[in-house]
């Protein structure tokens, strides 16, 4: 696969020109991609990972297709620069390691971007803002969520994400329970055998209001945003030496937001700006 160099050296920076027109710009160098990147006869293919058990973000349909916000922005991008895509799924804990064995070339599963994940991949500018929550049953009692106040709570995460590692770091003195997927934690959240649990802000809002089973719960305590954690925002994970590919995806996803297809992507899925966080 051929990708073509950095197109932002360019493009003046937003302080030197009105940031509609820059938008405009990359937009149209966007459509330009083709030409400049490819040679005749060769359309290049971009292989992108998503884990298949995060809904709404991603997830499998009835007939077995992977689907959500994160495959509609891969699609979305692989149109603005006229590529091929195929999408694996591949299990959250193993889905870094498979990036660097070249297994496929990106990951969008809404990863955030954190200094620990930076020592093992690169980032594309952020395509969400990041945020983090408690979920509690909807009868609970549970108003201060200080490591003091829950000591001797069960807290459940999904294992290997930024949400395990908050907990084990700061609630020692909790029972912090791990499980392999976030459909696993909710289980046992509903079935009573969990305090509390955190997960990200969107899909925990979207579960809590929008599935018969999240219906017992509801979002507690102030949002988790400390940027150890949170990092810088949600973004595609790629290889550090793919340069050229982080910036062909940077150019697309300003192009997907200056153009109206993120909202448009955004809006089916979330009542909020997912990159605001704001309604």
């Amino acid at each position: 696969m051929r990708w073509v160099p950095s197109l932002r050296n360019l493009i003046p920076e937003e302080n030197n020109m009105n940031k509609t027109l820059r938008s405009l710009l990359l937009s149209a160098m966007v459509a330009a991609l083709p030409a400049a990147a490819v040679m005749a006869n060769e359309t290049p293919t971009l292989r992108i990972a998503t884990e298949g058990a995060y809904p709404p973000f991603n997830y499998f349909t009835a007939d077995g297709q992977l689907a959500g916000f994160d495959i509609e922005i891969g699609r979305a991008l692989c149109a603005k620069m006229q590529a091929k895509c195929t999408f694996v799924a591949q299990d959250w804990d193993g889905i870094i390691p498979a990036l660097l064995a070249n297994k496929y070339d990106v990951i969008i599963a809404s990863m955030f971007i954190t200094a620990e994940r930076r020592q093992k991949v690169d980032f594309t500018e952020p395509y969400q803002k990041s945020a983090m929550t408690f979920v509690v049953p909807k009868d609970s009692t549970l108003t201060d969520f200080s490591p003091a106040a829950m000591a001797g709570k069960t807290i459940g995460a999904q294992g290997s994400t930024t949400q395990a590692d908050y907990l084990t770091a700061a609630f020692p003195d909790s029972d912090v329970r791990l499980y392999p997927t976030q459909d696993a934690v909710n289980l046992d959240l509903v079935s009573g055998r969990l305090d509390a649990q955190v997960g990200d802000m969107i899909p925990m809002l979207d579960w809590t209001l929008k599935s018969a089973d999240g219906s017992c719960c509801k979002l507690a305590g102030e949002p988790i945003s400390d940027p150890k954690y949170v990092g810088e925002g949600v973004g595609m994970a790629l290889r550090q030496d793919d340069d050229q590919l982080r910036e062909s995806l940077n150019v697309a996803l300003a192009a997907l937001i200056a153009d109206g297809t993120y909202k448009t992507i955004n809006d089916k899925f979330f009542s909020v700006n997912l990159l605001t966080l704001q309604k």
